[in-house]
């Protein structure tokens, strides 16, 4: 494998481990706010869902700003 693929999946990697991480606090917020025992069993799957659910969005935040600087750097006709 190119260095320069190793280096693209370590970055997303790195944003993907950040994002379920994030997801995973802000779950332990939603358990700790409400700590009935039904949050508590649900709060793997909370913590994996919210953290999918970040990453989706940064990434989708991450593509409409290399459009728009794709769009800005193109010289005018």
């Amino acid at each position: 494998m190119l260095q320069a693929t190793k280096a693209v999946w370590a970055k997303e990697w790195i944003i993907f481990a950040l994002s379920i991480g994030l997801g995973g606090h802000v779950a332990l917020g939603l358990v700790l706010h409400d700590p009935s025992g039904k949050q508590w069993q649900d709060a793997g799957w909370n913590a994996f869902f919210i953290g999918l659910f970040i990453y989706v969005l940064f990434q989708g935040g991450r593509s409409i700003y290399l459009v728009i600087r794709a769009r800005r750097s193109k010289p005018p006709l």
